[in-house]
This record gives structure tokens, sequence and C-alpha cells, in this order.
């Protein structure tokens, strides 16, 4: 194996719109972003693959709540959607890319591993819930979801529409990450940490135990690559690049910047919490943690986004 990433695909990006929502959908969004990492397969890199969950953790909670209502029966925790999201991605991800392996005669193969990711029970986010899920809806829907549901949170997200939030604690330990390094070193291509992994408190005795909480992926991600040793760390979501002073007149694409210049800008306020600001967060301790390169692209670039011709490239 030559290079290792670890390639952060965004749950946005594998929805393309309000009229692609099903489960085919998104499964052609998958084959298509399949196609660009078996490229960088091809290529030489080691892939570690990692997704987000966002809209699809609030369509299984929705029906959840749907099915109490109608047919009285027992609501899903959150913490077990995380659960189902990685096994349902997780295996359409790994689908897409052994078929992609098969057709490019490349010999390789992809696993899924269900990932816990360990976090602080007092970690303020419990507090504070501010991670988006679910799909976006207007400020009407969102009251008369708020209503149906009176312990659910809707705010306005980046200005792209309503949706709930949830507490997103950060996560400080990858608890397969042994099993997933020797997966990678092996020759695999792992889907691991899905939809950021299944939050879990340890007991002093060590024993886990799941919490409803939905862990940022990115952040994951960047906690993932410094776990495995990843030399790059690909953020894959649904714009091009990063942008200074996105949703604005005169926004413009960030074609490269050093870790510095990345914080400058964080600081001035260019990328919005819940957005752009966690891939932010997660490229900047990836790289203080010894990363040589990341880049954040669209899945249509990611192969020319890889060889720094496209996205924005982000250095120490």
């Amino acid at each position: 194996m030559g290079t290792l990433a670890v390639v952060a695909i965004g749950g946005n990006s594998l929805i393309r719109d309000q009229g692609h929502l099903t489960v085919e959908d998104q499964y052609r969004a998958v084959c298509e972003t399949a196609f660009h990492i078996a490229g960088m397969t091809a290529r030489g890199y080691g892939v570690v693959i990692t997704h987000g969950n966002g809209p699809q953790v609030g369509f299984i909670l929705r029906r959840s709540e749907i099915a109490t209502y109608v047919a009285a029966m027992h609501r899903v925790p959150l913490v077990s959607c995380v659960a189902d999201t990685q096994g349902s991605i997780g295996y359409q991800i790994q689908q897409a890319m052994d078929n992609e392996f098969r057709r490019r005669r490349l010999g390789s193969a992809a696993v899924t591993v269900i990932t816990q990711v360990v976090v602080a029970a007092g970690d303020p986010a419990f507090q504070k819930p501010d991670k988006p899920i679910g799909s976006f809806c207007t400020q009407e829907e969102a009251v008369r979801i708020a209503k149906d549901n009176p312990d659910w949170i809707m705010v306005e997200d980046a200005g792209r529409g309503w949706r709930r939030v949830v507490p997103s604690p950060r996560p400080r330990e990858i608890v397969e990450k042994d099993v997933i390094r020797d997966l990678a070193g092996a020759g695999y291509c792992v889907i691991a940490a899905g939809g950021g992994g299944v939050p879990v408190v340890r007991a002093a005795d060590g024993t886990l135990t799941g919490v409803d909480a939905v862990i940022d992926k990115d952040l994951a991600a960047s906690l993932l690559a410094a776990a495995v040793n990843a030399d790059l760390l690909v953020i894959s979501t649904a714009v091009p690049g990063v942008y200074l002073d996105y949703g604005r007149p005169g926004a413009r694409l960030l074609p490269a910047a050093n870790l510095a210049e990345l914080k400058r800008y964080a600081a001035e306020g260019h990328f919005a919490a819940g957005s752009m600001l966690p891939k932010i967060q997660a490229v900047i301790s990836f790289l203080e943690n010894g990363g040589q390169r990341a880049c954040i692209t669209d899945p249509a670039a990611l192969e020319e986004a890889v060889a720094g011709r496209a996205g924005t490239q982000l250095y120490p």
C-alpha cells in the first residue's frame, strides 16, 4: 500500500436534491462517488472511507415517529438509527466499491466496520444541541414539525432551510481503530466510522454504553485519519471547494491555504457552523496532528482534487 487516504463522503452529497431522495437515488450517487474513489485505488492509494448520515438518520427518525403515531410501534433510539445508517450506507458503498474493483480488475475488496466512537458523558453539547439532521424544510414546515414533536429543536441552517438539531459531542476515541488499521494495512478498502461513529460513553470499568447523539463525521474522520496514520484527508461535500464569504456578494473559491491562513479565515467568520466550519476544524486538527495534506471538493472533482488540480488544497 502506498499513500493512505481517508475519504469522508457527506451525507448530503449522496442526495442530489429534493427530487432524488429514494434509496435507489442514493445508490446511484454512491456509485458515482465510488467510481472516483476506485480511481484513487488504481493510482496506488490505500483508502479508508467514512460517510455522513444527517439526512438518512432524519428519515429513519421520522419513519419511527410516524409508526409510533399510526401503529403504536416502539420508537427507535437515535443511537440505533446511527448504527442502522452505518450498515445501510456502508452496504451501498461496499457493494459499489467492489463492483468498481471488479470492473477495473484491481483485485481489491471493500469491507464495512460498524464503528463505535467514545464521547465524554459530560460534553456540553448534550446541553446545547446544534448538529443538523434530516431533510431541509421551510419555516412553516419547521413550525408544524416542532408542534408535532415538542422535544425536537428546529433551526435555520446556513441559509439553506430549516432542519432538526441534536447533540453533537466531540469524538475522543475510535474504539475499533486497531481493526481498521489492520484491515487497511492488509490492502482492504475499509468503510468505517460512518455517520461519525456510533456515540458511546466509557465507564470506569471500561464498559461501553450508547448515547443519543450524532457525532460530526468530519471531526470523526480527522480522528480516524490520525488513528490510522493517514497521509491525506479528503472531504467530499456538495460544493466544489471552500469559499470565502460564502453566501454573500463577492463569494470566491479558495484554491489553497496553509494552516495559519485557514485558522485566520475561520476566526474571521468565513465558515458557517453546522456546514463548512466543522470541515475546516477537522482539517486543522488533522494537519496539527501530522497530516501532510487535506483537500475539500465535490464528488465529481475527487480524482482531480487528490491530484492537486481541483477543489481546495490545504497544507500544514
